[in-house]
């Protein structure tokens, strides 16, 4: 049996507040302002981290931008050996993403997988201008050629670890958390 052995707190409420302004501070930046984007969260953490960088977009530029949730159960490669009742969430967005910038929001960066799921069902939905990732951490160890276009933080780790984030819309305390499988 494998358990998840906590090594260290990498991240604390502070540090996922500061990276998410800055998140939100380089994607008013490289898009010169936020008129055409959008910011949509890969459920489930994706979620809320992408409704608080909406949030501070929207306290850097003064304007509220579209914000969607995206359930991408459907689209995963491995969804046969998941179990034959998936659980399905539901995709909520509630905008045209054609020809916006849209922001892909995800908790941690890991093989790639994810975001490629990600990637088929927005392409789904429509024709966006553009697709960027922001992660709160990006972890290495990609099996796609996917990368990060905002980044909280970039966290090294061996395939043994893994990186657990907590969030106050869990009903939990915000942290980022180190952990190590042990078998």
């Amino acid at each position: 049996m494998k358990t998840i052995v906590k090594k260290t707190s990498i991240m604390d409420a502070d540090g996922i507040r500061r990276a998410l302004i800055r998140i939100a501070h380089e994607i008013t930046e490289k898009n010169k302002g936020v008129e055409n984007v959008a910011i949509v969260g890969i459920r489930t953490r994706g979620v809320p981290l992408a409704a608080r960088i909406a949030e501070e977009v929207k306290k850097i530029e003064g304007v509220a931008v579209p914000t969607g949730s995206l359930d991408i159960t459907l689209y995963r490669d491995d969804l046969t050996s998941m179990g034959y009742n998936p659980v399905i969430h539901g995709t909520e967005i509630d905008f045209d993403i054609t020809g916006k910038n849209i922001v892909l929001v995800d908790d941690v960066l890991y093989t790639g997988r994810t975001i490629r799921a990600a990637l088929d069902a927005l392409i789904d939905m429509g024709r966006p201008k553009s697709i960027q990732l922001a992660v709160l951490i990006d972890r290495g160890h990609r099996e796609l050629p996917i990368r990060a276009d905002y980044a909280g933080k970039n966290v090294p780790t061996s395939r043994k670890e893994t990186i657990e984030v907590a969030l106050e819309e869990e009903g939990r305390m915000d942290e980022v958390i180190l952990g190590e499988i042990e078998e």
